[in-house]
């Protein structure tokens, strides 16, 4: 009994590696490797940032600047920080889906929060 089911967990094992990604295989859900635009993410974040400090009633200067003509504070990632699509719309669909008392650490006026999933490339400074 005991060589037989050490014998399929061993199986399963090669199994699951044999469908885990290869290397380089990072486009995410089908998705082809694409580099996120910059312009676009930030516009999109910014239309994210006005719409859910509406819904939560957040009024700071970061609020009022993301609804003032949705035009983005940023145009560009750090240099060296290369995120995909998918990173992009992992972060948006945090920022859509977080508490309200999480988005007001977001969007503070002073020393605010960023979402691991906002979090491209740790380390990499603008």
């Amino acid at each position: 009994m005991k060589r037989s089911r050490s014998r399929r967990l061993g199986l399963i094992g090669v199994v699951l590696l044999s469908l885990a990604p290869v290397p380089g295989d990072i486009g995410a859900c089908g998705q082809p490797v694409q580099e996120l635009d910059a312009t676009k993410f930030f516009e999109s974040k910014e239309a994210v940032d006005c719409e859910r400090c509406d819904q939560c009633g957040i009024d700071d200067k970061t609020c009022t600047a993301a609804c003032d003509g949705f035009t983005p504070t940023s145009t560009a990632f750090p240099v060296g920080c290369v995120p995909v699509v998918h990173d992009g719309e992992v972060c948006l669909r945090a920022l859509l889906y977080a508490s309200c008392s999480d988005y007001g650490a977001y969007v503070a006026d002073s020393h605010p929060t960023v979402p691991t999933e906002c979090n491209f490339c740790p380390g990499v400074r603008p």
